[in-house]
């Protein structure tokens, strides 16, 4: 029966999105940690920019599917699974959040910089307390394409064993049965718009704060 069915998706749905999350939180979470930072030194050095960009664009080019399928022979890091899936996820998250890490310095009004060199600031009480600050808004925008970015394609991660809402959506597609690739598609398209309304509002918290 349609109902039992249906119950059956439910089940196993509540199971591959807790699978999704881990697959998009983690690689959230690793790209974060990695990016502003680096964003942040790369604010300071044209050369480097130019190139630490400039590969990050490469990396963004190629298709996402090709990009898992390159990783799973490579020792230590591939293979089937999360943590390939993973890997995979942060090197797509990486390029938003690093540029608009990189803007959002760059883009702090030099006057304001000169003034807290005038009030006695170190460089680092600048960056904490001046730079990182008014550069927030556009660090949580560069967060915000990333997660929704991150959360469609790790349907993809299922190709490679690792799991998520993705598993409805191959088997769907094998067995041409539209329930299930609905039961993937729609369930990580209302996740996208959650992360993207609740980043949203997070970015205009912040811009009305810094308006104040």
């Amino acid at each position: 029966m349609l109902s039992d069915v249906l119950q059956d998706l439910l089940e196993e749905g509540a199971g591959l999105l807790g699978e999704h999350l881990v697959l998009v939180l983690s690689a959230m979470l690793i790209a974060s940690a990695i990016a502003i930072p680096a964003g942040v030194l790369l604010a300071t050095s044209p050369h480097a920019r130019r190139w630490a960009l400039g590969i990050a664009n490469i990396g963004q080019t190629i298709p996402s599917l090709a990009l898992f399928g390159f990783l799973i022979p490579i020792p230590f890091i591939g293979g089937i699974g999360q943590h390939t899936a993973i890997i995979a996820l942060v090197l797509y998250a990486l390029l938003p959040i690093l540029r608009n890490t990189v803007t959002g310095i760059l883009g702090v009004d030099p006057v304001v910089r000169e003034s807290a060199i005038a009030m006695g600031m170190t460089r680092s009480q600048i960056l904490r307390m001046v730079e990182l600050p008014l550069a927030a808004p556009m660090i949580i925008a560069g967060l915000r394409i990333a997660t929704v970015t991150t959360i469609g394609t790790a349907t993809i991660a299922a190709a490679i064993g690792a799991g998520g809402l993705g598993v409805f959506i191959f088997r769907g597609i094998a067995s041409v049965d539209k329930l299930q690739i609905l039961a993937g598609a729609v369930p990580a398209a209302l996740l996208a718009i959650l992360a993207d309304s609740a980043l949203g509002w997070l970015e205009k918290t912040v811009v009305v704060r810094q308006g104040r």
